[in-house]
């Protein structure tokens, strides 16, 4: 393993949403339409999301809340949602939507450093990364100019779901100010930043906000009783039960929730200068985790919210985002098949290029083709089925003794482990 640092400027993991067309039929939503877009742009501009997947492949479009993507792969807010240059790119290389990064009314408060990035590597190659730290704030750019380049994003690509990612302080009235600025712009729906793991938390932003049930549920009652487009709450991993939060947030109004934002870490100590990574003039603070590493992490947690959802808000159009560590088609299968509608990818981007997505498309079809399942929601949600409690498996597995009349693999009892074969005896219970 090695602890690399990143030196270089730009803005930090965060947000979540979407929005396109469904096989055989074109969804707009009514601001398109305004827009004065042709019917014959629209055509070629759905024709070409239907390239986007492989000929002939299992269908990769969703619908959420609504909202039609030609694919569940979306551009998770950081810095591949940074401005105008990026999210077109990302437009481009197809993308099923594309989350801006967080922004805030007033970008003067945000004052990010450099070098804000430092990386754990298993090789020696530029994409030999596991584990990936950041201690960038929200976007510091002025929210003036972030508004426009996304009203002209909506211009240029009217049936592309862009998503607004927005955080403020608590005070309602700022609430209300940034959403109407941000649909004015014409976005099709709002992920809110109550998960930012580092920075700002004296004002009540961030995760300051989605660590108290409480306070959240004040916020999103603030949110929903002004906005019009489907809003997603983003929660932070960085707290006992996620399902707390995530719960609040739905039954305060929200349409969906995203998790799970970066993981509070300290990537490490340079113990050649003894100073901690990213070390910015000699100090550092704990910043967001995030890239494979943090993957099983986020599964747990999106697997305890989507049996939440299950159970609390049974038949309601709600959604779930997936996020954390996916690289891969077979990464993104694992989050759907626990109940994720979509699945968010921004260190990824980092790593691997925006023009991934290809590789991410082809990949979940060739899962999809490999069990015969035709659309999404053929396997959403299918492995929950499979998870119970720990006193469960035992009684699982002592009736398939029973049953079988075979004896379990693996050792007994802890009095039958030796010294001399401890490792035969370790692989003798390890499942994968």
């Amino acid at each position: 393993m090695r602890l690399e640092l990143l030196t270089g400027a730009t803005p930090c993991p965060g947000i979540s949403s979407f929005e396109v067309a469904a096989p055989g039929q074109i969804g707009f939503r009514r601001h398109a339409f305004e827009r004065g877009c042709s019917s014959s742009s629209r055509s070629e501009e759905f024709l070409g999301l239907r390239a986007l997947a492989a000929e002939g492949g299992p269908d990769l479009s969703v619908t959420v809340n609504g909202l039609r993507l030609p694919n569940p792969f979306v551009i998770g807010s950081g810095p591949p949602g940074t401005n105008y240059t990026v999210m077109k790119r990302a437009f481009d290389e197809g993308w099923g939507a594309v989350i801006a990064k967080t922004m805030s009314l007033d970008a003067t408060k945000v004052v990010n450093v450099t070098p804000r990035y430092a990386r754990m590597r298993v090789g020696s190659g530029p994409k030999d990364v596991f584990g990936w730290e950041n201690i960038e704030l929200i976007s510091d750019r002025p929210f003036e100019t972030m508004v426009a380049e996304l009203r002209q994003l909506k211009q240029e690509y009217p049936d592309r779901i862009l998503i607004a990612s927005i955080m403020e302080e608590y005070n309602k009235s700022a609430w209300e100010e940034i959403i109407e600025c941000v649909e004015d712009a014409g976005v099709d729906a709002l992920e809110i930043n109550f998960s930012c793991p580092h920075g700002m938390p004296e004002r009540r932003m961030g995760a300051a906000v989605g660590q108290d049930c409480e306070l959240l549920q004040e916020v999103c009652e603030w949110i929903n009783a002004k906005a019009t487009v489907p809003v997603w709450a983003k929660m932070t991993p960085n707290i006992t039960d996620i399902t707390q939060p995530a719960q609040t947030s739905l039954r305060a109004g929200c349409e969906g929730i995203s998790a799970i934002n970066t993981i509070m870490s300290v990537m490490g100590i340079n113990l050649e200068t003894l100073r901690p990574e990213p070390c910015v003039e000699g100090y550092s603070t704990p910043g967001g985790y995030s890239s494979k590493a943090v993957r099983p992490i986020a599964l747990a947690k999106v697997m305890s919210i989507a049996q939440m959802m299950k159970s609390e808000f049974p038949g309601q159009d709600l959604s779930l985002s997936g996020i954390g560590g996916i690289e891969t088609g077979d990464h993104a299968a694992e989050f759907i098949l626990l109940g994720a509608n979509t699945v968010q990818v921004c260190t990824g981007v980092m790593v691997h290029g925006y023009s991934h997505v290809k590789s991410l498309c082809a990949e979940l079809q060739a899962f999809m083709t490999k069990h015969n399942f035709t659309s999404i929601e053929d396997f959403r949600g299918l492995s929950l089925q499979y998870f119970t409690t720990h006193s469960d498996l035992v009684r699982r597995q002592q009736e398939a003794i029973k049953k079988k009349h075979a004896i379990r693999k693996g050792l007994a009892s802890d009095k039958d482990w030796t010294g001399e074969g401890f490792v035969k005896e370790t692989e003798t219970m390890v499942s994968n």
